[in-house]
């Protein structure tokens, strides 16, 4: 495994994806910076994070040996690699809050952003993840945490990179093995305030309740109504608000 360390860059998705046009990149090659000029998250968000006190890195996947039918496993694979991961440092009550953002005590604590390569087809992708660890102060954004402010402990980023990638390459295994409905229904488990009554808000900002019942192979929530009909929403549709 590959890992290039830099003091400080714009995106490490960026870099990384400059990379794949220049030369051919190894399986698993991990970018990570101690600082992000240029972090981003979902939907065009950025990503703050104090230098040197966080887990930020892309990773790159080589998707050319198998096919992935449908992109939203690779989301679920990641998800699950880091709530397990975490896991490992009894980080407490890890949750996957639809799509892929990493709750712990219904605080925010990773985030993912990942960018399919396409050529001839799906053949790569590019996974971008922050892990609040070290930081415990975070300037207007009070659903944030990290896992110091969580258990009190200083961790190693590298020793939590370490996890990270452990449980990566055993999900990508399952993938690669056909085994998607193990990983669904891992995911499915997990998932933050499924099966339970949830407010949320549609495109239009209208706020409805409703019940989280899983995700679809395409990635789309389903959440049961009122009414007692499933139905699917993508994520520009539809807002969990608690």
């Amino acid at each position: 495994m590959r890992i290039i360390k830099l003091n400080a860059i714009d995106s490490t998705n960026s870099f990384l994806k400059e990379m794949i046009y220049n030369e051919v990149v190894e399986d698993y090659t991990v970018v990570i910076a101690q600082h992000q000029t240029r972090g981003r998250g979902q939907m065009g968000t950025t990503w703050q994070s104090e230098t040197g006190k966080n887990l930020m890195f892309s990773l790159f996947k080589d998707l050319s040996v198998h096919v992935v039918e449908f992109p939203f496993y690779i989301s679920m694979a990641v998800s699950l690699a880091i709530l397990k991961a975490l896991q490992q440092f009894n980080i407490p009550d890890v949750r996957i809050k639809w799509p892929n953002d990493i709750l712990s005590a219904n605080k925010k604590i990773c985030g993912i952003l990942i960018e399919n390569v396409i050529k001839d087809r799906l053949n790569s992708t590019i996974i971008g993840i922050g892990v609040n660890v070290n930081q415990t102060e975070f300037e207007n954004l009070p659903q944030a945490s990290s896992l110091k402010s969580i258990t009190g402990v200083h961790y190693d980023l590298d020793e939590v990179l370490h996890y990270i990638m452990k449980q990566t390459k055993y999900y990508s295994q399952l993938l690669q093995d056909g085994e998607y409905n193990t990983v669904k229904n891992e995911y499915e488990a997990y998932l933050f305030r499924k099966d339970k009554p949830s407010t949320f808000k549609d495109a239009n900002g209208n706020l409805f309740s409703g019940f989280i019942k899983g995700v679809t192979k395409y990635g789309k929530l389903m959440v049961t109504q009122e009414d007692q009909i499933v139905k699917k929403y993508d994520l520009k549709e539809i807002t969990l608000m608690h």
